[in-house]
């Protein structure tokens, strides 16, 4: 699912600015962008999204502003200054014509210019305090998508509901008339439709064994494209789908599994489709299920 918040908070050393974004994932993976000085800070940024985030790839990015000290007697590092120089004369010894270092080269040299101190405990203080306002907003952000794909597939799911209605009555229909259709052409080549008394005792299959043959032959056929249970199986689904999403709380990977149960359903009545109704109903459902699948792997 996807979200996105940042959050800004001054600090009495700098601005503290936590920016936090995800896009769909089926399981949580987290990336943070945090300056080498700030790394202690991560493991409690990492406890806080795991606490309130189980699902998506996100991102987080931590940046701190230090304040400069007014003082411009106490403003430079004279130390690292000396450093820089005498590094610049022993580089310059073997590459004579490299410029030197300019002012503001030197002046944007990380430390050159002293910042503000800050203990490490008051930073992480601050840094909770900084990701808790935008775990917030970050969540109320996802919260609203959710809500609108909640929408999307209630919507889905109302079309699937239908197209299980329609086509449910036509079920004993079209096994009606496929046995007699199967019966008649059966008879006709085993040529009991038009036999007369003298043929049929000639032959050695009697009319009536070869009758009930057929019988036989006819029930297995209307078991096999009788999708009765399917659509029975399908409407239980899509029920329990529909209460998945009412309950709310984390239902992405309780929808996973239905949309996998909804599939199964929808090819094993393609694969008995006898009818024309039916393969288009199948296909129907088979889209919707997709549409739906690609959606569900987004929810937490």
């Amino acid at each position: 699912m996807t979200g996105y918040a940042v959050t800004t908070r001054e600090a009495a050393a700098g601005t503290l600015t936590i920016e936090i974004k995800s896009v769909n994932s089926r399981f949580l993976d987290l990336q943070f962008r945090i300056n080498d000085d700030l790394r202690a800070v991560e493991p409690a940024l990492r406890e806080a999204i795991m606490g309130r985030v189980t699902r998506g790839k996100v991102e987080c990015r931590l940046s701190f502003g230090r304040k400069v000290k007014a003082d411009a007697g106490q403003a430079l590092n004279t130390a690292l200054l000396l450093d820089l120089a005498a590094l610049q004369n022993a580089v310059r010894q073997h590459f004579i014509d490299a410029p030197p270092l300019s002012v503001n080269e030197l002046l944007r040299w990380p430390g050159v210019i002293a910042e503000a101190e800050i203990g490490q405990e008051t930073l992480q203080t601050e840094v909770v305090a900084a990701m808790t306002a935008a775990l917030d907003a970050f969540v109320d952000s996802r919260a609203r998508e959710g809500a609108a794909l909640e929408a999307m597939l209630l919507v889905r799911i109302d079309t699937m509901d239908r197209i299980v209605h329609d086509i449910t009555p036509l079920i004993p229909q079209v096994v009606l008339q496929f046995q007699q259709k199967a019966t008649e052409r059966m008879q006709e080549a085993l040529g009991l439709a038009s036999q007369n008394g003298a043929a049929a005792a000639s032959q050695a299959l009697s009319r009536q064994e070869a009758l009930e043959r057929i019988r036989q032959e006819v029930s297995l056929y209307g078991i096999r494209i009788d999708v009765s249970e399917e659509l029975s199986r399908l409407a239980a689904h899509l029920a329990e789908t529909r209460q998945i999403l009412k309950r709310g709380g984390q239902v992405g990977k309780r929808l996973d599994f239905m949309m996998q149960e909804l599939n199964r359903e929808a090819n094993t009545l393609g694969a008995k489709a006898a009818v024309k109704e039916l393969s288009d109903a199948s296909m129907a459902l088979k889209l919707l299920i997709e549409q739906m699948r690609e959606q569900v792997q987004n929810l937490e």
